[in-house]
């Protein structure tokens, strides 16, 4: 069932590039997103039931690999990048047919189709589920470290998507930083594998974690600090986090989305395999410590910089530093922090591609991505404002909703632990963030301005609102009950990233 997770994605990006015809293609979108999302629904139960169901496949089907696996962090991670992409494939059908093009204008951009750009757009966008995929089920911190390469070559031409100045500055921004990123990573594994000539254990993440009391301490320090800085620039930490602006402001609502609620945990992940190795050597208080300060430094450099914010997408990105700045925050913390970091991921995750998705509403009824331009939006698309403020609510952690319970579970354990001054921190930049997210989105829900010259009111399209509405109502439901083989599975994936609860 592992390959083909994987090869669902690859070879459906590969015939999107080949195929012509606008509706085929978005067919062939939705229709993997849809086979990839029910593989990972047997995969995950596979999984909660101890592999019961591989083991009624016969040999050649069981997908039994040393490079490719699950474990429940991996798994967590997968079902969130599965649900994601399926929202994602319907947003992005309807998304495609309101895009207005000349039949000519991609006839000089240097590809082989007269329709190129929605072709590559596609084709990378299934490519990079197949790359997220690998990333999640990688079990070797070499290939884990190839594929995360992968999801940024691959999402590269997804921020450029529609091929003006800016967004090719966003892109080339997103490549270079990530690129010296992604290089410090590969040293970071350089000193991993030289901390494991003793036991030979190389780079298999099985092999590291079952022998890692017997790793050399300063060079796995080393590879931790390479690791996390590596990852964590990926990842959006602060202060590494200066591409992630620019990307998603650029890149379309649907790609933001992507990048916020799916890539940016790849990352995370990458950073979790290697505390959990440091903290199987004796070393949590090492990695604990510089997550719990890079987790703080970044809900702080969110908070600021959201106060001085004129593009909402560019808000929203600063609103993802935050997260993932409580994700840091609660794995440095560990116990039942961790709990609370894998649930926000998930929450966060569903919560800001709702956003994003809304966004892209916002940005069709308005034509401008400037808040200030942005007035009374009640009143021209009710749906998508009664949206943009139940999306409000959710992401800054308003009770009911999983984002809450991420929150005061992080906020419970660092009390428990007697980290005050940490949890008094944490609360007070939250309280900055709350208030600068709460006069924005106020301000362009209920605020009055002149009409346009010709300005009609917005249709609003079902095919983009309903993706955000589900999360929207996902995330709420999670704050209200939590199913018992989720709770199983993020509990377990909780223990497997060094938080034992």
């Amino acid at each position: 069932m592992i390959y083909a997770l994987l090869l669902v994605p690859f070879c459906a990006g590969v015939l999107a590039f080949i195929i012509r015809n606008d509706a085929a293609r978005r067919r062939l979108l939705v229709s993997a997103a849809w086979l990839h999302a029910a593989l990972t629904a047997l995969c995950a139960a596979d999984l909660l039931l101890g592999g019961s169901l591989s083991a009624a496949l016969p040999g050649w089907a069981q997908g039994v690999s040393v490079w490719f696996a699950f474990d429940p962090l991996g798994m967590v991670f997968l079902c969130i990048t599965s649900v994601l992409f399926l929202g994602a494939s319907h947003y992005a059908v309807a998304y495609l047919a309101s895009e207005k093009r000349d039949p000519g204008e991609d006839s000089d951009d240097g590809f082989i189709f007269n329709n190129a750009p929605e072709a590559v757009f596609t084709g990378c966008l299934l490519l990079f589920l197949a790359a997220m995929t690998a990333v999640t089920s990688s079990r070797h911190m070499g290939l884990l470290w190839a594929s995360v390469e992968a999801t940024t070559l691959l999402s590269a031409p997804l921020i450029y998507f529609h091929r003006t100045k800016r967004s090719l500055e966003a892109t080339w921004k997103y490549l270079l930083i990530c690129s010296v990123g992604i290089a410090l990573a590969l040293v970071g594994n350089l000193f991993l594998g030289a901390a494991a000539l003793k036991n030979g254990a190389g780079l298999d993440i099985g092999g590291l974690m079952a022998g890692a009391a017997a790793l050399d301490k300063p060079l796995l320090k080393a590879a931790f600090i390479f690791l996390f800085v590596g990852y964590g620039t990926k990842m959006g930490l602060s202060p590494f986090h200066t591409w992630l602006p620019d990307a998603h402001s650029e890149a379309p609502a649907v790609v933001s989305a992507l990048l916020s609620g799916a890539l940016l945990n790849c990352a995370f992940l990458g950073i979790l395999r290697a505390n959990a190795v440091c903290a199987g050597a004796g070393l949590a208080d090492f990695t604990g410590g510089l997550l719990v300060l890079f987790g703080l430094f970044s809900v702080l450099t969110a908070a600021l910089f959201m106060l001085g914010q004129r593009d909402y997408k560019r808000m929203l990105a600063y609103s993802s530093i935050e997260h993932m700045g409580i994700l840091a925050l609660g794995a440095g913390l560990g116990g039942g922090a961790a709990f609370g970091a894998i649930l926000g991921a998930f929450s966060h995750s569903l919560a800001k591609a709702g956003l994003f998705f809304t966004s892209g509403l916002v940005l069709a009824a308005e034509k401008t991505k400037r808040i200030a331009d942005v007035k009374g939006l009640r009143a021209r698309a009710p749906r998508t404002a009664m949206l943009w403020l139940a999306g409000f609510f959710i992401i800054t952690g308003t009770p009911p909703s999983g984002v809450f319970l991420a929150k005061f579970t992080i906020l419970r354990e660092a009390l428990l632990r007697g980290h005050y001054w940490t949890a008094a921190a944490f609360l007070v930049f939250l309280a900055i963030l709350f208030a600068g997210m709460a006069r924005f989105f106020i301000s362009m829900i209920y605020g009055t301005r002149e009409p346009r010259p010709g300005e009609k009111p917005f249709a609003e399209p079902a095919g983009m609102l309903a993706p955000a509405a589900a999360f929207f109502i996902l995330v709420v439901a999670l704050g209200l009950y939590l199913p018992a083989w989720l709770n199983s599975l993020i509990s377990s994936a909780a223990a497997g990233m060094g938080g034992a609860l």
